[in-house]
């Protein structure tokens, strides 16, 4: 196995940040009906940064790996740069090639952080 795909199970099976939050600042929800992965993200802002993030759901190994890897990533970062996040980014986070299903899997997340961000 490669230390990529040894970093996406380990994600998946100990994701970072999965968590509800106690007073949320911005809720958003996100699914791909083609999979059935399902996300509920939330954050807290400060001073226009991400204070804290989580997120809860459920998906395969590529969509809760990739919600565990942004939502380390987007922590304590501004709200403007996050906005202007491509899916390239998100996709170099996990780091493997993707298949074009795989690949709605992997952006998912990202979706989501998009929502929540220019709310």
């Amino acid at each position: 196995m490669s230390i990529y795909a040894d970093i996406i199970l380990d994600h998946y099976q100990n994701p970072r940040n999965n968590k509800k939050l106690d007073t949320p600042s911005r809720t958003v929800d996100v699914n791909n009906p083609l999979c059935g992965d399902k996300l509920h993200m939330e954050l807290t802002e400060k001073n226009g940064s991400v204070e804290d993030i989580g997120f809860t759901g459920e998906g395969c190994a590529i969509s809760i790996a990739s919600a565990s890897l942004l939502t380390q990533y987007a922590k304590g970062k501004d709200l403007q740069k996050l906005s202007s996040l491509e899916a390239d980014d998100v996709v170099g986070l996990l780091g493997i090639e993707l298949t074009p299903n795989r690949m709605k899997c992997a952006l998912l997340s990202w979706e989501g952080l998009l929502k929540l961000v220019n709310k």
